[in-house]
């Protein structure tokens, strides 16, 4: 058997995206599988030391649970000489179809494939950073590649590890329940828990 053969054989049992490359998604569900690291969310939940006041407004949109992840990345990423601010959040369903209307029925490039209520910024789940070298927004760095190891390891999902359009700014906070959940399905479910009014993480 071939090594990307193995790779493929391994992901499709973890039950993430199969593409034959082991990269921080692969690595960090193997670890996960095999290490089981205990208190991941415990430690991720006790981050409470508020960071820059940009990211703490964008950070104030997300749900409780998400806020301390965001949090604990902006002070992880620190600790490793990088620095990121929390540029965008929570989006209604109207500020997600005029993201989506860009490069189709509006000006500028398409940037995301997601309409209202297909977004996990719809549902205060996710969050993108920003990579800075002192006040300046870098908009292309591999420092989000760091960055998105560092995210894994604290049990955020990253976009860079996406197979349609890669968003290494992109992190989100999948819930207990969707675990074993196709992408699709757990927004689907999310959908219906905002009409429904039952909480997300509940």
């Amino acid at each position: 058997m071939r090594i990307d053969e193995m790779i493929t054989a391994i992901q499709t049992e973890l039950g993430i995206g199969v593409d034959g490359k082991a990269g921080p998604e692969t690595w960090g569900a193997i670890y996960r599988k095999i290490c089981k690291p205990a208190n991941t969310k415990v430690i991720a939940t006790a981050v409470t030391d508020l960071v820059d006041s940009r990211s703490e407004k964008i950070i104030s949109t997300l749900l409780p649970e998400v806020q301390s992840y965001a949090r604990a990345l902006v002070h992880k990423a620190a600790a490793n000489a990088i620095t990121i601010k929390v540029i965008s959040g929570l989006r209604t369903y109207d500020e997600q179809n005029a993201l989506y209307a860009q490069g189709r029925t509006a000006p500028g490039n398409k940037v995301t494939n997601a309409r209202g209520g297909y977004s996990n910024h719809n549902f205060g789940i996710a969050f993108d950073i920003g990579v800075f070298d002192g006040s300046k927004y870098l908009g292309d760095s591999p420092k989000y590649k760091a960055v998105g190891i560092l995210g894994t390891e604290i049990g955020l999902e990253w976009g860079g590890n996406w197979k349609t359009i890669v968003d290494q700014p992109h992190y989100q906070l999948r819930p207990a329940w969707a675990t074993n959940l196709t992408e699709r399905d757990m927004l689907s479910e999310l959908r219906s828990r905002r009409e429904s009014g039952k909480a997300v993480y509940a």
